[in-house]
């Protein structure tokens, strides 16, 4: 029944928000706790959360909660510390993601045999970008150093835009049998596409909504009620105009943030508050279903193959690359450590599997599973080890 999916849902969500901030003090996060909470009520246990939903509605779903997350977080960006420690995201975007997908297609080829380089070409990008969404709890929490913080930010709110390009290249690639000449022009017109286009429409359609909210507000037509609803409302347009337009929305949402956070730097706890409460509610939905729902239909079908590459993933492929990108920086072990381990998968890399459902790649269950598994241990572990390495990394003086 709908309705009785809805009160799961209601319920959850009201038990975690009268628990909050008690739960975040934890070892167990949010995210952790939503899919478990969609395993126990779901079909594989109790079997009263059993929400009927397509993989283009679940897509959606996830695609605006990251929108809103990635909107919230980068208006909350300290732009000052960014442009002091530059280095370090231009770093992790520009070097160290590229390292990570070439470091995942390596890892692909030597576990599964019979991929094609597309094919771990697509797997690794879609296992490449982190989530800003689950990372939360690291980089909003001001025991650790603020450019460590702003660093991980900036990366998890721009990477997987990027990634978006790269995808949609390997998979035209496939679908044209072209596998063994690459257009580069092709996929340098594709990567300027969806970041350009992201860029204008995000920087572009803030300034005109800011400015016209400004103005309702200095004439006492929007009531305080609704400013919430106009920065909510800014997301969604900013995410949907870059993806009708042809660019990437989640690049559209992180410059858009970017933008509104330096037009309202005296004001954003009251403006961004409850918005970003609405993140993290759609999040927390979009986890519960996946544990009722998605983890069942493909938990019991995991291999060896597909629980190494997850490890492999999450470890020796994130963090060799972060920790090459950071030599010379002059950044400590456990900041090097802190950062290369801090790498979430989760709502981005939904969204790319969902998308890859519905391309006919020879190997397309595996691919599915691999990123289903490594989201999943993704959550578990970084959820468990947040609060403790938080801990460890407070101790150090930056």
């Amino acid at each position: 029944m709908v309705y009785q999916d809805l009160l799961v849902i209601a319920i959850f969500i009201l038990l975690y928000s009268l628990f909050s901030v008690r739960i975040e003090k934890t070892a167990i996060n949010g995210p952790f706790l939503a899919v478990l909470c969609g395993l126990i009520t779901g079909p594989a246990l109790l079997n009263i959360f059993d929400i009927k939903i397509e993989s283009e509605g679940y897509k959606i779903v996830a695609e605006l909660a990251l929108a809103l997350v990635l909107f919230t977080d980068a208006s909350n960006t300290n732009l000052k510390v960014v442009q002091k420690n530059i280095q370090f995201p231009t770093r992790l975007l520009l070097i160290g993601l590229p390292l990570t997908i070439i470091f995942g297609m390596i890892a692909g080829l030597l576990i599964f045999k019979g991929f094609s380089w597309i094919e771990v070409g697509i797997l690794g990008t879609m296992l490449a970008p982190t989530d800003a969404a689950l990372g939360k709890a690291v980089v909003s929490n001001p025991k650790v150093p603020i450019k460590v913080r702003e660093a991980l930010n900036v990366e998890s709110g721009l990477n997987d835009g990027i990634c978006v390009p790269v995808l949609f290249l390997l998979i035209a690639l496939f679908e044209s049998k072209t596998g063994n000449h690459v257009d580069l022009a092709f996929g340098f017109g594709l990567f300027a596409k969806q970041i350009g286009i992201g860029l204008i429409v995000g920087l572009g359609l803030t300034f005109i909504a800011d400015r016209l909210s400004s103005f309702a507000s200095k004439k006492g037509l929007i009531s305080e009620s609704w400013k919430t609803i106009v920065i909510i409302a800014i997301s969604f347009s900013c995410f949907t105009l870059a993806q009708i337009s042809g660019g990437s929305g989640f690049i559209a949402c992180f410059s858009g943030g970017l933008l509104y956070g330096a037009f309202h730097k005296k004001h954003k706890p009251e403006l961004l508050g409850a918005a970003e409460g609405a993140g993290d509610t759609m999040s927390m939905v979009t986890w519960l279903i996946f544990g009722g729902l998605v983890i069942r239909a493909f938990a019991p079908q995991f291999t060896w193959q597909v629980f190494l590459y997850s490890i492999l993933s999450l470890t020796v492929v994130r963090m060799v690359p972060v920790a090459l990108v950071l030599m010379g920086t002059k950044s400590s072990l456990k900041d090097v450590l802190f950062m290369g381990w801090f790498g979430p998968r989760g709502l981005a890399s939904i969204v790319f599997a969902i998308i890859i459902l519905e391309v006919e790649l020879p190997h397309q269950d595996i691919i599915v599973l691999t990123a289903v598994c490594t989201i999943l241990l993704s959550i578990v572990f970084h959820g468990l080890t947040a609060n403790p390495f938080i801990k460890l990394i407070s101790k150090t003086k930056t």
